[in-house]
């Protein structure tokens, strides 16, 4: 039983978390950098404790000055929220060998799906539909034009590590293959860490469907239904809505049937997200996982009727 929650986050994702804790009187603990002292979060939960300067390096990001103010604060759980360390094994590991509550996925959940190499494989070995591409990661120029050559251009150069639009290159001519390449990987490296990309086919004018679902522990997933999500500006999402207005009842039902496979494949419980990308003639391919509750899940909850946290 929950009795105390610890909510690794700031905004509205923390007031969000915070709310739903109040409404099942589970008690809620902030954490805040020192720019943030004055903020909504800190004001509404029932304790709030400064965790370090403003960058969030020194903050938000900081394992275990977190996991310290839980012991000390007497916790059963960390929620993680979205962005940070929500993403993050390592963190999810922490926390659990702390005796404490991660409030989302397994590590090794985590890490199979934020890997995005290691869950196209997975995927394929799921029979779940991918976009045709690599399984193991592009280092050089003649590994790449290999690639561009079996299955076509455009190709689209993305960091294994990656998200959030960082990471991913275009191509569209032989030429610029290596120039997109080295980008790519450095852009890799500086955002990530990591500089291992991988090619796919690049499926233009795209419709980007997500699929919310949930697991519980016994290995139980449904999925509550799509979000379309096609209207981005740099790879980053501007518009959100549900039901598609761009899939047909049979589509809907196969998606959501690969969505709840994808997730079963990799022991996943909690809340996430398995998004796919379809084509002009319907074909649709499984994209990545985000291993947490999404920033658009709102529009969801307004349509099911169901408090997603």
């Amino acid at each position: 039983m929950i009795h105390k929650v610890l909510v690794a986050n700031r905004g509205e994702i923390a007031i969000r978390v915070m709310r739903s804790c109040r409404e099942m009187n589970i008690r809620s603990v902030a954490v805040f950098s020192e720019a943030d002292r004055k903020s909504l979060h800190v004001r509404y939960a029932d304790e709030a404790y400064c965790i370090g300067p403003a960058p969030s390096a020194e903050s938000y990001l900081n394992m275990d000055k977190i996991i310290e103010v839980a012991l000390e604060t007497g916790v059963d759980a960390i929620h993680p929220g979205y962005g940070f360390l929500s993403e993050n094994a390592e963190f999810a590991r922490k926390c659990i060998e702390a005796g404490i509550i991660f409030i989302g996925p397994s590590p090794e959940a985590i890490a199979l799906m934020g890997d995005k190499i290691t869950a196209r494989k997975t995927m394929i070995a799921a029979g779940v539909p991918v976009v045709p591409g690599t399984t193991n990661k592009i280092t050089t120029e003649d590994e790449a034009l290999k690639i561009v050559d079996e299955i076509g251009l455009p190709v689209m150069i993305k960091a294994s590590a990656g998200g959030g639009g960082k990471g991913m290159r275009l191509v569209h001519q032989k030429e610029d293959v290596k120039s997109a390449l080295g980008m790519a990987r450095s852009e890799a490296l500086s955002a990530f860490g990591d500089d291992s990309v991988y090619i796919e086919k690049y499926i233009e004018s795209p419709h980007h469907i997500e699929f919310q679902i949930f697991g519980d522990q016994l290995g139980n997933v449904v999925h509550l239904f799509e979000r379309e999500c096609s209207v981005q500006r740099r790879h980053q999402k501007v518009v959100e809505e549900t039901p598609s207005p761009n899939i047909s009842p049979e589509i809907r039902a196969e998606m959501g049937a690969y969505a709840v496979r994808a997730a079963k494949a990799v022991g996943y419980y909690g809340a996430g997200t398995i998004e796919f990308i379809m084509d002009d003639e319907s074909h649709y391919y499984f994209l990545e996982m985000n291993t947490r509750l999404q920033v658009e899940h709102p529009i969801t909850e307004r349509v099911v009727g169901i408090d997603l946290v």
